[in-house]
């Protein structure tokens, strides 16, 4: 007779012969494939869980939103497109200083108070920070090495989309020709512009990456897996 140890049955062959089989094997693998099978699934319009905001829709997010989103419209950005992110997460966020301040906004109306909102260029850093846990940083590297750069790009492109503005507007006060030239170069001005600050970011993810490939899923301190 074969001993009963923790994890192990038996069985009888068709010859008749006991022998023993490790359960906790098997119940690994199964959790394991039901695991993947959880994080390949579609969580709505056929996005699995792992699949992030695409460029192209975090350009029109943040023209839906220009003047910003509460919580809440942060939230639903990404359940609303099938993306894993809960208010507890937002929360979590915030309070780990990787999102962007929120401005309180008065309310039309009397006594209606007001409401805190978030630049739009939140949902695109949630985006990337949620990308960066993926591939194993940890808070720490995420704060000193990607948002350190971060922050500074994005005030390149908010001083210069208030540059646009500005120089829009000015247009408005020059003859016609004068002003049909101005704009064209305006608008080539603007997209060298956009692709600057494109090309800074992808020599950020170039340059900061490779600090802390010795430390990626090491276990260090500051594991971001519970903000996923």
């Amino acid at each position: 007779m074969y001993p009963r140890h923790r994890g192990w049955e038996t069985q009888a062959t068709s010859t008749g012969i006991v022998v023993p089989f490790r359960t906790r094997q098997r119940d690994d693998a199964t959790r394991v494939s039901a695991r993947d099978d959880d994080d390949a699934r579609p969580t709505g319009a056929g996005r699995s869980r792992t699949e992030l905001l695409r460029e192209d829709e975090l350009r029109a997010i943040e023209a839906q939103y220009e003047h910003g989103l509460t919580a809440v419209q942060v939230v639903d950005v990404f359940t609303s497109r099938g993306i894993k992110f809960s208010e507890a997460s937002f929360r979590k966020y915030v309070q780990q200083s990787l999102l962007p301040r929120s401005r309180r906004v008065g309310r039309k109306g009397k006594h209606k108070g007001s409401l805190g909102l978030y630049p739009a260029k939140t949902i695109r850093r949630i985006n990337s920070i949620k990308q960066w846990m993926v591939d194993g940083y940890t808070i720490e590297q995420i704060h000193g090495q990607f948002l350190l750069f971060t922050d500074l790009i994005e005030s390149v492109a908010e001083s210069l989309s208030a540059l646009w503005t500005r120089l829009d507007d000015a247009c408005n006060y020059l003859d016609q020709p004068t002003r049909l030239d101005a704009l064209k170069q305006l608008s080539q001005t603007r997209r060298d512009g956009d692709r600057l600050v494109e090309r800074a970011d992808e020599l950020v993810r170039k340059v900061a990456a490779p600090r802390s490939d010795t430390q990626r899923l090491a276990g260090a301190s500051g594991g971001a897996e519970d903000l996923l």
